[in-house]
């Protein structure tokens, strides 16, 4: 029975090929789509679950309070692990890490610059990586030792055993490589070609594992399954007042491993979601796309239900059941659809390297992995039952005396269930395309906002030791050249900020207000190069007071609640004269409020160059200059730099991921829904055909006929409009309240939306409706 309904379907589809060769290229399409959708949201369901103590990592994180507005901060005073670790006995293990940090590692005349981490003591018991060679126990115990990833050895040693040898880091220190670990996977929150334990004889170790106030670190616990979190939590908020007594704005909670990924966006210290809500909606995406295709399945078959009328009249006559009627529908779908497949893993196959590229991911197809494999086979057996459960129940239903008779017709009450679903092709179709247009304009009024500065020809170098010696010397020189306008150096990028502390003292201070202060070092002619406006008082000169000088941002004036603060006395690491407030800057996200920042004078504390290129200038002109002066002065680095409006642009990187991938899946769905309702013009023409030739021998022109046929269409895509749009406007609007500055949503958006998708149903069906337009009236009417 099985072979015998295979030899149907063949014979079908080779009698109908072009029916065959629209519904494999519907289905293909979706399941391609689906395919790609299931491995990205595979990879990012999966994230740090490599790690043997998966269940039992956290992350501290502190809300800090100030004026009623919640502050989230990963950043955490050095000695807090020590201190949880030796104080709370729940805790396991505990852990400081750094940020990602990045160094020029040489090796003989070999000079590459490398991220990684400096970590504690207790960062391999804590996390799981795959060890080449050496030991995870003894790895870090020596604090001149270093623990590379395979492709950072052989990037420095080649395929020599790199075990042993000496590294120098920034020409200043040596250490030696203890261990080697596999690359960390794509799908890892810690991306590092090294690891590095802190030097605890280090001077600037010692002083900073006595600060509690600073903080400048992550930290990290492992805590048994079943442990009272929320009595951990307030454990550690206890243990940290303890320690720093004035800290009283801030509580701390840990943060499980398994939310770092898709729950790390927080508003007024709660968990609001983050890339959860960007998986659900590719989820949403392709079971959207899946079920169009299955769609198109369903109207295309039933446009050919009257060329096999006869066929299923004649097997009722001989003795067929509808059961076994439905299960060959069944069958020809199913059959169709691992067709499809097929082609769909093809296609995946050659289009996943491009997929990569664009998603920035490590996606791989792993055709032997069970998970994989099953999910596959929902696909399938998902797509044939959906697909082939309309025309498989319609189809059999059909009397037999009437279709032998020649009098079949299809009751008018059966093309309602194909209305229904050309209408819901097209709210998906006008939902997907109002969402495309309403997340690129979020973006793009967050990247109109202003920053507070311009970031057009503005380049920043990590210094070094030879830059701080000689920085006047470059100065003076680059300036000298032509292609530089101004410079001047800081202790973070302008788009980052990497030390956060407390707030200053002064003359009147509410005893209760407690700040979370950004914090960055600068030298003079700060203003001029990043181009910020002071709104009071001046910026740094170089002169000897400037020592004890202090500039705010506008937003640090606000909270603290001053009026007139220039030349006001403030205690902050001594006495300071507050000498200007300059106008607020976006340094960190886009997305959120400026935070109150201290701006001190402290250029040996300033590693960083940042210069404005000459305008007039190109900017690869203006580079070779400023290559070799910092060749001359800096000869033992390479010359590296970044412009930092291409650092900032990178802060929308997954937005405009988003909305890449949205517009193409979006324009795949649009493209399939047209296959569906070409396939239900089809049908329709199919079934009126009799009717249009009859008007053409009464003098209906092509027009006529068009608007006959197109009428019907046009009132299904206003159907879908009138749904579509208050859906849409719920789920966008709910979208947009993740962020602070956002865009309200415009009725033209809908009305192009509906625009497109009037545009592109009349294109579909004029196409399809062209054909009986143009018919010959005889050919319809030669048997009546």
């Amino acid at each position: 029975m099985l072979k015998n309904y295979f030899k149907i379907a063949f014979r079908n589809f080779l009698r109908n090929k072009s029916f065959a060769a629209t519904n494999l290229l519907g289905l293909t399409i979706g399941i391609t789509s689906a395919i790609l959708i299931l491995l990205t949201v595979s990879y990012e369901l999966t994230f740090d679950k490599f790690h043997e103590n998966y269940d039992e990592i956290y992350q501290v994180i502190a809300n800090r309070d100030y004026q009623n507005q919640i502050f989230t901060d990963r950043n955490m005073v050095l000695p807090l692990a020590k201190e949880i670790k030796e104080k709370l006995p729940q805790v396991k293990n505990a852990t400081m890490t750094t940020y990602q940090n990045s160094y020029i590692f040489s090796v003989g005349d070999k000079k590459i610059r490398q991220v990684g981490y400096t970590v504690g003591e207790s960062f391999f018991e804590l996390f799981s990586w795959d060890f080449i060679s050496g030991d995870a126990r003894s790895a870090i115990t020596d604090p001149s030792s270093i623990v590379l990833t395979q492709s950072a050895a052989t990037t420095l040693f080649g395929q020599e055993d790199a075990i042993g040898k000496s590294i120098r880091i920034n020409t200043d220190r040596a250490v030696k490589v203890s261990a080697i670990v596999a690359d960390p996977p794509g799908n890892s929150s810690f991306q590092f070609e090294f690891i590095m334990p802190f030097n605890y004889s280090d001077p600037a170790i010692v002083s900073a594992m006595d600060e509690w106030y600073n903080s400048s670190w992550n930290a990290y616990i492992q805590v048994p399954a079943g442990t009272d979190m929320t009595a951990l939590d307030q454990n550690i908020t206890a243990l940290k007042r303890e320690r720093a007594p004035h800290d009283k704005i801030s509580t701390y909670f840990t943060f499980p491993m398994e939310k770092w990924r898709l729950y790390n966006d927080f508003k007024e210290g709660k968990s609001i979601g983050g890339m959860i809500q960007y998986i659900r909606f590719f989820a949403m995406l392709g079971l959207f796309i899946l079920l169009i295709a299955c769609v198109n399945f369903m109207n295309l078959s039933t446009a050919q239900s009257k060329r096999r009328a006869k066929e299923i009249g004649i097997k009722k006559t001989l003795g067929s059941k509808r059961g076994q009627l439905v299960t060959q529908f069944y069958a020809e779908a199913m059959i169709l659809v691992l067709f499809a497949f097929v082609f769909s893993i093809l296609a995946v196959y050659l289009l996943l390297p491009s997929f990569n590229l664009l998603v920035d991911k490590q996606l791989t197809l792993p055709l032997g992995h069970p998970y994989f494999l099953l999910a596959c086979l929902a696909i399938i057996v998902f797509t044939g039952v959906v697909a082939g459960s309309y025309p498989a129940l319609y189809l059999s239903s059909f009397k037999a005396l009437n279709t032998l008779k020649g009098t079949f017709r299809s009751a008018k009450k059966s093309s309602w269930p194909r209305r229904v679903l050309v209408v819901g092709q097209f709210v998906i179709s006008i939902l997907l395309i109002s969402a495309t247009i309403i997340i690129a304009q979020q973006i793009q009024h967050t990247k109109n906002r202003d920053l507070g500065y311009n970031p057009d020809n503005l380049i920043m170098i990590y210094g070094t030791d030879d830059t701080q010696r000689n920085f006047t010397a470059i100065k003076d020189e680059l300036l000298k050249t032509g292609v530089v306008e101004s410079v001047t150096k800081t202790s973070s990028p302008i788009t980052n900020i990497w030390w956060r502390g407390s707030s200053p003292d002064w003359a009147g201070k509410p005893a209760d207000l407690e700040i979370i202060f950004s914090n960055m070092n600068a030298d003079v002619d700060f203003s001029s190069t990043f181009g910020i406006k002071m709104a009071e008082g001046r910026d740094f000169s170089g002169m000897p007071s400037d020592s004890a000088a202090i500039i705010f941002n506008q937003a640090a004036i606000n909270a603290m609640g001053l009026e007139n603060p220039v030349g006001m006395k403030m205690t902050f690491g001594g006495e300071r004269t507050v000498i200007g407030v300059m106008e607020d800057v976006v340094i960190e996200s886009p997305f959120s409020p400026v935070n109150p920042l201290i701006l001190l004078y402290n250029p040996e504390g300033s590693h960083i160059i940042n210069m404005r290129l000459t305008t007039s200038v190109q900017p690869q002109l203006a580079l070779q200059d400023i290559e070799t002066i910092f060749a001359k002065h800096n000869p033992n680095y390479p010359f590296e730099y970044e412009f930092i409006d291409q650092e900032f642009q990178e802060k929308f990187a997954t937005e405009e991921l988003i909305s890449s991938i949205a517009n193409i899946f979006a324009g795949l769905a649009i493209f399939i829904c047209c296959l569906g309702l070409a396939g239900l013009v089809s049908y329709t023409v199919e079934r009126r055909k009799r009717e249009i030739g009859i008007r053409k021998v009464l003098g209906a022109t092509v027009q006529q006929i068009l608007g006959l046929v197109s009428k019907e269409f046009l009132g299904l895509v206003v159907a879908a409009l009138i749904l579509a749009v208050p859906l849409t406007w719920w789920i966008m609007h709910n979208w947009l309240d993740n962020f602070i500055y956002r865009i309200d949503i415009q009725w033209w958006v809908f009305a192009l939306a509906g625009l497109a998708a009037i545009g592109i149903a009349l294109l579909t069906v004029s196409f399809q409706s062209m054909k009986a337009a143009l018919t010959n009236p005889v050919e319809s009417l030669r048997n009546e």
